[in-house]
């Protein structure tokens, strides 16, 4: 399995970024996938995740500014990313859960991370 995250950059407090993460090479079922972010000096935390029945969860430091969203034809996931501010700033990696068949543990896959800078 790959993950291939894209759409990081450096923008301006208040301005928006998209993410974009493309899963290949799956075998078996995706469970759910989600953004994470790890700030320098701190440690990695979930930001948004989506299930493959599409609920989502939030974490409260991007509750109201983010929207996560699936394309399942494309196995893809988003993250819209609003109102950005400088604590924003990190790498943020996409992760997927996936079930290989039947009665077994599901699996953790990570991206490569994306970087995004918000300036003040």
């Amino acid at each position: 399995v790959q993950l291939q995250a894209s759409g990081g950059g450096l923008v301006q407090a208040g301005g928006s970024l998209r993410l974009s993460c493309a899963a290949s090479g799956i075998i078996g079922s995706i469970i759910a996938m989600g953004w994470y972010r790890e700030a320098p000096g701190k440690q990695r935390e979930l930001l948004a995740s989506i299930a493959s029945g599409g609920t989502t969860h939030y974490a409260d430091s991007v509750k109201g500014r983010c929207t996560i969203s699936r394309d399942n034809a494309k196995n893809t996931v988003y993250l819209q990313m609003n109102s950005l501010k400088p604590e924003d700033t990190a790498v943020y990696y996409c992760n997927t859960v996936i079930r290989a068949r039947a009665f077994v543990p599901a699996t953790n896959y990570w991206g490569q991370g994306t970087q995004v800078t918000v300036s003040s």
